[in-house]
């Protein structure tokens, strides 16, 4: 179904003084806008930095949380068809971590097994990471873009006055660099970066859906961002398509029709208006499972191709073809 959705132009504060959701933070903007700073002492803040950075070949992720009673520090590497491998670190209390309150406005920084390093900077973001993982020692040095004009999705998802998550999706970003697993190198040269930046108050208990891609398809350069269940019902939604660094905000919540249990059969992921029309088919699978009593996740995460068509806000339809990307099942007691 279509969602009313207001477009911010202007800074705004997420929260108010006593840690209540600002009425006046609710929307989307095209760049990050929102002042992001989080109550402390609540029990149910969640700050994290999600980067994915895809080639044609092989991938990386990182990940750095503080879950307010947990911090969490993950890295993962795979080369399509071959090695996968990475390591996780849970701390208590967010210790080791440190998060900026908002977007851009210091760099990130984890310590333990797993030291990492985000960095941002006027053209982009620089990702630094090392740990010891079952298949050697990783270690790796990235720079992810951001083109003068380049736009964002960025929103505010408001379930209630006390719970609430703004969240800041980039996509179809260019990306530089490289990973080394023991005496490897992996040139991530012409890749995209993918980024999930969240700050927020939530339930305890959240299932969502979310897929992203990018690449050259059509003459285009293609951002997908793609997101469902989570938002149902809030008048808000995360999707938006990147073309040419210019965002279309789909105002609409999708329809995801998939089997989380079947590695290999397609994805089906639509919106009611035909905007996006898409066929995701997955090469490989991720799960990643964890039962910490308070925490306990269950994420497939598949990582593959998508196929279709998607059309912008001046009308024009532009044909999806191959673009690597992933798509994920998430379910989080937290």
């Amino acid at each position: 179904m279509p969602t009313h959705e207001r477009e911010i132009t202007a800074p705004v504060d997420l929260c108010t003084p006593r840690g209540r959701l600002d009425p006046r933070a609710v929307g989307w903007s095209r760049t990050p806008l929102h002042t992001t700073a989080l109550p402390r002492g609540r029990g149910r803040r969640k700050k994290w930095e999600y980067w994915c950075v895809l080639t044609p070949t092989h991938l990386v992720a990182l990940t750095v949380a503080d879950l307010d009673y947990l911090s969490l520090t993950s890295v993962y590497l795979l080369e399509y068809g071959g090695v996968e491998t990475g390591r996780s670190h849970l701390g208590p209390l967010g210790h080791g971590v440190r998060l900026p309150d908002t977007l851009n406005a210091g760099p990130t920084t984890a310590l333990g097994p797993v030291r990492a390093r985000i960095t941002p900077g006027p053209d982009g973001d620089r990702l630094r990471f090392a740990c010891d993982t079952p298949r050697g020692r990783l270690h790796a040095d990235l720079t992810v873009g951001l083109p003068e004009g380049h736009e964002t999705m960025n929103v505010v998802i408001p379930w209630s006055p006390t719970r609430f998550q703004y969240t800041s999706k980039h996509t179809a970003r260019p990306a530089h660099g490289t990973v080394r697993l023991g005496e490897r190198t992996l040139d991530f040269s012409g890749g995209w970066g993918v980024l999930d930046h969240g700050r927020g108050i939530w339930p305890y208990d959240t299932l969502w859906n979310w897929g992203a891609a990018a690449g050259v398809t059509d003459s285009h350069t293609v951002g997908l961002q793609l997101g469902g269940r989570w938002t149902r019902g809030t008048g808000l939604t995360e999707n938006a398509l990147c073309v040419d660094g210019r965002l279309t905000k789909v105002g609409e919540e999708l329809q995801w029709d998939y089997d989380p249990d079947d590695d290999s059969s397609p994805w089906w992921i639509r919106s009611p208006s035909g905007r996006i029309d898409l066929v995701f088919t997955p090469f490989h699978r991720r799960l990643d499972r964890t039962d910490a009593g308070v925490l306990v996740n269950d994420t497939r995460q598949c990582f593959g191709h998508y196929t279709g068509t998607v059309r912008t806000d001046d009308g024009t339809e532009i044909s999806v073809d191959g673009l690597t990307g992933f798509a994920e099942h998430v379910h989080m007691r937290w």
